[in-house]
């Protein structure tokens, strides 16, 4: 019998999430770095966006909810894309009428062809060790999906020089995070969205931002800790979390990888 995969945001991880970066997020910052991310797209409530990377519906509910958009969400993990299915029907009129998310599966990607006006891609690229995401097919999917002139937001890990996959660190960043060591650079991306026919106008690395909103996230739920100690199994999973988030953030202060946002126009 095969296998089953492990289960990646138990209900305890993704309430650790909700605590560090607001209801529905998992990314530092939460839904003001998500809004950051999406107003230089000039989005309004004539505007529909493909959201990937959705997590528990948080970056769905502040595109929605904060630009007025209509969001179609899509999400990796399963069991992110269930809370958020679950949560944003009840998120306010507004929010339940305008936002989706849905279950996608990177590997595979298929998206309505000349549906959107803008796309938003918050660590989409994340794959898993051994099955790495086919970066060219789902950009092609992406480019397919916007309408002529549609603008396209990415924010992803790229590796400054080509990580050794052999690396104990490099691994365990792997492992814990979904990913695969074989990582793209900065200008190989940008090069496969100028291939693609996008007119890439800003790559920015946001590595530095990251990382302080990560520590400040980080700092208030110990401060919350401090004053209501957690049982013995929620304090397992912010243990879990912090190991995750230390592996991260290592590699990121020593240089091997950086966070960029890239902001391209469609064809």
């Amino acid at each position: 019998m095969p296998v089953a995969a492990p289960v990646r945001w138990t209900p305890a991880r993704i309430a650790i999430a909700d605590e560090l970066w607001g209801d529905g997020n998992v990314l530092p910052g939460g839904e003001d770095e998500v809004l950051r991310l999406a107003v230089p797209l000039n989005l309004s409530a004539a505007s529909s966006v493909l959201l990937l990377g959705a997590a528990a519906g948080g970056p769905a509910r502040a595109v929605a909810g904060g630009l007025g958009a209509w969001v179609s969400g899509h999400e990796a993990d399963p069991a992110l894309a269930e809370v958020a299915a679950w949560r944003l029907p009840r998120a306010g009129k507004v929010v339940a009428k305008r936002a989706t998310v849905v279950p996608w599966d990177p590997r595979a990607p298929v998206f309505r062809r000349r549906a959107f006006n803008h796309a938003l891609a918050l660590e989409a690229l994340r794959g898993a060790p051994g099955r790495p995401v086919p970066v060219p097919e789902l950009l092609l999917a992406l480019a397919g999906a916007l309408r002529p002139g549609g603008q396209f937001v990415m924010v992803d890990v790229v590796a400054t020089a080509r990580l050794n996959p052999e690396d104990p660190m490099v691994m365990s960043w792997a492992e814990v995070e979904g990913r695969t060591p074989n990582l793209l650079t900065e200008a190989a991306l940008t090069a496969a969205l100028a291939e693609l026919g996008f007119d890439v106008r800003v790559t920015e690395d946001i590595s530095a931002r990251h990382m302080r909103l990560a520590v400040q996230g980080w700092k208030r739920l110990v401060r919350d800790l401090s004053v209501a100690r957690p049982d013995r199994l929620r304090a397992a999973a912010v243990v879990a979390e912090a190991e995750a988030w230390m592996r991260r953030l290592r590699l990121m202060h020593v240089g091997q990888i950086r966070l960029v946002r890239w902001h391209a126009m469609g064809s």
